[in-house]
C-alpha cells in the first residue's frame, strides 16, 4: 500500500535538521507540532520509502559532520554500549549517606534500586547543586569537602564498581560566579578523576562536553565517557568524543520519534531524562522502541519523585531485556517502525547474525490482543516471548512468521527470532527471569504517584524564663500570620517542593497559616566570633568531623577585628552544641519571621521599602566579602529591636527529614552574591522568602555563608 500523504524520500532530509528528533513515517509537512490528524497516517504504508530516505540521509550526514567512529571501537569504552539505566544520585540521600555514623552506604542504595526496578548500570554522582553560592566555595571546592575529601570519593567509586555500576561526575560550565582557580576546568576535571577512579563525566548544562575533558583525562591515564546534558544544540559532530547524552522529555506523540543521534551513531546511548514526570510509561516506551537508555532519576535536587510500582516493573523488564540483547541495539542495521498489523502498535526490528529482536509498543490507553506483527520465517526457527519469558508457536503462513501477544494498555512486548542451531547461552535461565516478572501484569501495580513525607525534627524546649536576658530581646505571645514561600530555584509550584510544615499535608512551594506562638526570648544579634571562643573555652567543644569547622579561624582564634562578626562555618550540629551549652536553642523558623516581621506583614524588618543603609552592601565579587559586625547597621532593627536579621549573614532554623533527604530552612540571605548564573543558591532577603539547604555531613554543610542566633522559652 503507498501513502497519500506527502512521504520523507519526496520530502528529503535536510542536512540543517537541528532538533533532537528525526519525523515518522507519512508525517506530513510541519513535523512536530502542526498537524491534527495523527491517527490519519499510515506509518506502515510510508515506512519503506521513509527507511530508505533516512538511510541516504544518515551516510550524507556522517560525511557532513566529519563522524570518527575511532572511541565507539575502543574496547575501554565498549560498557558505554550497554549503559541503559542511570541514576544521578544526590549525595545527600539518607540511603547513599548515613549521617548518623558518618558513612557512605553505597551497598543500601543499590540495593533499593535493585530490589524496586532492577537496578543500575552507571551513576552521577551530584555534590555541587543546588547549594553552590551559598558562599563562595566552587564546584571543583565542593568535592574535596565530602565526608573523607577525595579518599572517602574513591572508595565510594571502588564501592560502585564493585556491583558492576560505573561513576560519573559532574561539571558545570556555568559557575564563573565563585572564587576563581589556577587551572582550566578540564585540566581539574581530571585530576579528580584519575584521583578517585571515575568513568565518565557528565557535562551539566552542556550541550556538547568539550573534547579537552576527554585529551587530559586520557593524559592522566584515566580515559572517560563523556556525557553532555543535551547535544541538540552543540552540532552532530560532537558524537565523536561524547558516547552519550541525554535528551530531554521525548513528545507525547501517537506515532513514536525516532531520537536523531541514536540513529546516526547506534553506538551512541541516548538516556532520556525527564526528571519531574510523575508517569515514565512514554519515556520508557521510547527507550524500548529506540534501544537506549533511561535516568532513572528520584531525588531531583532533595524533591523526591519516586517512580511508580508500574513503572518500576517496566523499568525492571524493559531494561533487562536491553541488558540481554545490548550487542543486537547497536549496529546500522536496525529498522525503526517496522510494520506491525494493528493500529497502535509499533516495533523496532533488530536483527543479528544468529538473532532478530523486535521491540514493540502499544500507544493506546487499551489493551490491544491478537496478532501483532508478521515476520520472515525462517525454517528451524525458535521463536520467544521475551517480554512474558516463554517459547512460542507462531502462525506460519506464505513464509511469514505472525506473532500474537496482549499489549495491555500503554504496553510492551518483544519477539526473539533465533536462527536454526544458534547458542542459546544463557537465554532459558534469562526466560525464567522475565517469566517471574510478567507473572504480575502491569496492570494490577499502582500507578499512583505520592510526595515524600517530610516531617519537622523536633526541638527541645528550654527552660523557661521569667524575662529575657540582657543579650536577647523578649517577643510577646501571639496569633503569627506565618506566610512564606521557598525560592529554591527547581521544581516549580509541584507537590513536594519545598517543606512540609506540620499543619500541611504535603510539601509545597508557597505557605500561609496563623499560628499561636507562645512568648520567647531571641538574641538580639547573631551569635559572634568572639561568643563562639567563649564557648569552646568553656565547653572544650571539638566535632567529631572537624573539616571546614571554624575554618576562617586563625590558630584557634577569631582573627583580630573580626570578634564582632557572626561566626560563620559552623554546622547546625554545631549551633545545637553551642545552643545547649548556653541554655538555649535555634529559633522555629515561625519565631524567627515574627521576630523579624512583627505582626504587620513588612516586607523587610525595617519596613516595606528597601533602605540600603540598613544591611551590609552586597557584594558581586568571586570571593566572599568579610562580614560586617553584627551591631554595624542599627537602621536594620526589627520591631522588637532585633538586629542583623537580613543580609548580614544566612542563620540556621528548622530541620525536615523525609526518607530520602535531610534539608535545613535558612533565613536572612547574605551580601555574597554570585552572578555568573541564576543557578547559583538565591538570596531570600526578603521576610516573605526562606532558603532550602541540603544536609549532607558537618564538613559539606558548614558554609562561610550561614551562622545562627539562638532562642529560649518564656
Amino acid at each position: 500500500m503507498s501513502s497519500p500523504h506527502r512521504t520523507t524520500s519526496d520530502v528529503k532530509f535536510s542536512h540543517a535538521l537541528t532538533g533532537p528528533y528525526l519525523p515518522p513515517p507519512g508525517k506530513v509537512p510541519g513535523w512536530p507540532f502542526q498537524d491534527m490528524g495523527r491517527w490519519k497516517i499510515d506509518v506502515a504504508g510510508a515506512a519503506d520509502e521513509w527507511l530508505t530516505g533516512l538511510r541516504e540521509w544518515r551516510r550524507e550526514h556522517r560525511l557532513r559532520i566529519g563522524l570518527d567512529d575511532s572511541l565507539y571501537r575502543a574496547p575501554d569504552f565498549a560498557w558505554s554500549q550497554r549503559n541503559f539505566v542511570h541514576a544521578l544520585t544526590m549525595v545527600e540521600d539518607l540511603y547513599f549517606f548515613d549521617p548518623e555514623t558518618g558513612r557512605y552506604t553505597v551497598d543500601r542504595y543499590l540495593d533499593d534500586l535493585t530490589e524496586r526496578f532492577g537496578g543500575v548500570d552507571s551513576v552521577l554522582l551530584w555534590y555541587i547543586y543546588p547549594n553552590i553560592g551559598v558562599d563562595d566555595r566552587g564546584q571543583f571546592d565542593l568535592v574535596h569537602d565530602l565526608p573523607g575529601g577525595l579518599d572517602g570519593l574513591k572508595q565510594v567509586v571502588a564501592d560502585f564498581h564493585a556491583r558492576g555500576v560505573k561513576v560519573f561526575l559532574p561539571t558545570m560550565p556555568w559557575d564563573h560566579g565563585t572564587r576563581e582557580g589556577d587551572a582550566p576546568d578540564w585540566e581539574r576535571m581530571a585530576d579528580i578523576v584519575a584521583a578517585v577512579g571515575a568513568d565518565g563525566i557528565n557535562g551539566d548544562t552542556y550541550s556538547g562536553v568539550p573534547r579537552a575533558f576527554h585529551v587530559a583525562c586520557e593524559a592522566r591515564g584515566r580515559a572517560v565517557v563523556l556525557q553532555p546534558e543535551s547535544t541538540a544544540q552543540a552540532g552532530d559532530h560532537i558524537l565523536s568524543w561524547n558516547l552519550q547524552s541525554w535528551t530531554k522529555r521525548v513528545p507525547n506523540e501517537t506515532i513514536p520519534i525516532v531520537v536523531k543521534l541514536k540513529w546516526v551513531e547506534p553506538r551512541h546511548i541516548v538516556q532520556i531524562e525527564n526528571r519531574w514526570s510523575r508517569e515514565r510509561w512514554s519515556d520508557l516506551q521510547h527507550a524500548f522502541f529506540n534501544g537506549i537508555g533511561y535516568v532513572a532519576w528520584e531525588n531531583v535536587f532533595g524533591f523526591v519523585n519516586r517512580l511508580t510500582d508500574r513503572d518500576a516493573a517496566t523499568l525492571r523488564r524493559v531494561a533487562a531485556i536491553q541488558r540481554r540483547f545490548a550487542r543486537l541495539l547497536v549496529t546500522d542495521d536496525w529498522i525503526p517502525h517496522d510494520r506491525t498489523l494493528q493500529s497502535g502498535i509499533f516495533s523496532s526490528r533488530w536483527p543479528g547474525k544468529d538473532a532478530t529482536l523486535w521491540t514493540l509498543i502499544n500507544r493506546c490507553e487499551y489493551g490491544v490482543a491478537g496478532e501483532q506483527i508478521a515476520v520472515a520465517h525462517v525454517d528451524g526457527a525458535a521463536y520467544f516471548d521475551v517480554w512474558n519469558g516463554r517459547a512460542v508457536t507462531p502462525r506460519i503462513a506464505d513464509g511469514r512468521a505472525y506473532f500474537g501477544a496482549d499489549l495491555e494498555p500503554r504496553g510492551f512486548a518483544a519477539l526473539l527470532q533465533l536462527a536454526p542451531g544458534a547458542d542459546r547461552g544463557d537465554l532459558d535461565a534469562f526466560l525464567a527471569e522475565m517469566a517471574t516478572h510478567a507473572a504480575t501484569p502491569l496492570t494490577d501495580l499502582s500507578a499512583t504517584w505520592a510526595s515524600a513525607q517530610q516531617r519537622l525534627v523536633p526541638v527541645v524546649a528550654t527552660k523557661p524564663h521569667g524575662e529575657a536576658p540582657a543579650t536577647m530581646v523578649a517577643v510577646p505571645a501571639a496569633t503569627f500570620e506565618f506566610a512564606v514561600h521557598g525560592v529554591v530555584i527547581e521544581g516549580y509550584d509541584a507537590e513536594g517542593v519545598d517543606v512540609q510544615y506540620p499543619w500541611e499535608p504535603n510539601a509545597r512551594r508557597f505557605h500561609r497559616h496563623r499560628i499561636d506562638i507562645a512568648a520567647f526570648a531571641i538574641d538580639r544579634f547573631p551569635v559572634t566570633n568572639a561568643d563562639f571562643k567563649a564557648f569552646i573555652d568553656a565547653s572544650g567543644y571539638a566535632p567529631a568531623d572537624p573539616h571546614n569547622f571554624l575554618r576562617h579561624w586563625i590558630d584557634g582564634a577569631p582573627a583580630p577585628g573580626s570578634e564582632r562578626q557572626p561566626v560563620v562555618w559552623v554546622g547546625i550540629e554545631d549551633a545545637r552544641a553551642y545552643a545547649a551549652w548556653a541554655g538555649k536553642r535555634l529559633p522555629r523558623e515561625w519565631e524567627w519571621q515574627y521576630a523579624a516581621q512583627g505582626l504587620d506583614g513588612r516586607r523587610y524588618p525595617w519596613g516595606n521599602d528597601w533602605r540600603e543603609d540598613a544591611v551590609p552592601p552586597p557584594s558581586l565579587e568571586r570571593t566572599m566579602p568579610a562580614l560586617a559586625d553584627v551591631d554595624a547597621h542599627p537602621e536594620g532593627a526589627s520591631p522588637f529591636g532585633v538586629m542583623a536579621m537580613t543580609g548580614h549573614v544566612w542563620q540556621w532554623t528548622d530541620e525536615y527529614r523525609d526518607a530520602h533527604v535531610r534539608a535545613a530552612v535558612v533565613r536572612g540571605g547574605s551580601p555574597y552574591q554570585p552572578h555568573s548564573s541564576h543557578w547559583y543558591f538565591p538570596q531570600g532577603y526578603a521576610l516573605d522568602s526562606h532558603g532550602k539547604y541540603l544536609l549532607m555531613a558537618p564538613s559539606k554543610d558548614r558554609s562561610g555563608g550561614i551562622g545562627f542566633r539562638c532562642a529560649l522559652d518564656l
